[in-house]
């Protein structure tokens, strides 16, 4: 996001070698998922959703997904901290607590989560405002090409063209799987981008700036493709586009 002041909360980044070099490791978690599930979720809730080792993504998660996280600490926020912002190259910047998201209409929207290093969980439920309707509410200035999103754990950030930005299937989430999003799957509020990769699904999304252009996102930065349509970017997966 592009402001004055610095992000709270930074951690140290993981690079893409990194994940994609542990992938193997997370295989074998996968085979023995079974076995290795309870663990995950004991320890998951032990540290709060914690793990500065970063060793929890290469294990399955709760339904299915994998815990990732680009800092080695992410702070929590809640009902009395949490806010979300939306400035930029708009008329009316904003600022939203949680009660004031859970005021606005709700969407749900029921389709498979495809992460771009090849696990999928089906037919995820997620819920929450359209991002068309906040920047709407904002007023976006003519010039305004692409809204950039900023999170609280100091490190990620990601981005969308203005016209993927306004896409009845792009959410500011408040639930998941028919729940309020916990801190291990990024919430209280996370993007959701159904037709893209899940990486532009930004976890602990604090901050919506509307921009004059893209500003690639964090693993944009590594290599990965800042247009991430499921099945037709990256050359990951060969799935259709949800």
């Amino acid at each position: 996001m592009d402001t004055t002041s610095e992000p709270e909360g930074r951690g140290t980044p993981v690079g893409r070698r990194v994940v994609l070099g542990m992938l193997g490791l997370g295989a074998a978690g996968v085979a023995a998922g079974p076995f290795l599930q309870r663990g995950v979720d004991s320890f998951l809730g032990a540290a709060a959703g914690k793990d500065p080792t970063g060793l929890t993504g290469l294990l399955p998660g709760g339904g299915g997904f994998r815990y990732y996280s680009v800092a080695d600490s992410v702070p929590h926020r809640g009902e009395a901290d949490y806010r979300l912002t939306v400035d930029g190259l708009v008329d009316r910047p904003g600022s939203y607590r949680l009660a004031d998201l859970r005021a606005l209409p709700q969407d749900r929207l029921v389709r498979d989560v495809q992460c771009v290093t090849g696990w999928r969980v089906p037919r995820t439920p997620f819920e929450g405002v359209r991002l068309s309707r906040l920047l709407d509410a904002a007023g976006v200035r003519p010039g305004a090409h692409a809204v950039r999103f900023t999170c609280f754990d100091g490190a990620y950030s990601e981005s969308l063209t203005l016209e993927q930005a306004r896409r009845p299937d792009v959410l500011v989430a408040l639930r998941m799987q028919d729940a309020a999003i916990g801190h291990a799957h990024g919430g209280p509020v996370r993007l959701y981008v159904a037709p893209m990769y899940f990486y532009k699904s930004a976890k602990w999304l604090s901050g919506i700036t509307v921009t004059d252009r893209v500003r690639p996102g964090y693993w944009e930065q590594y290599g990965y493709d800042v247009d991430a349509w499921v099945g037709r970017s990256n050359g990951r997966d060969d799935a259709p586009t949800a």
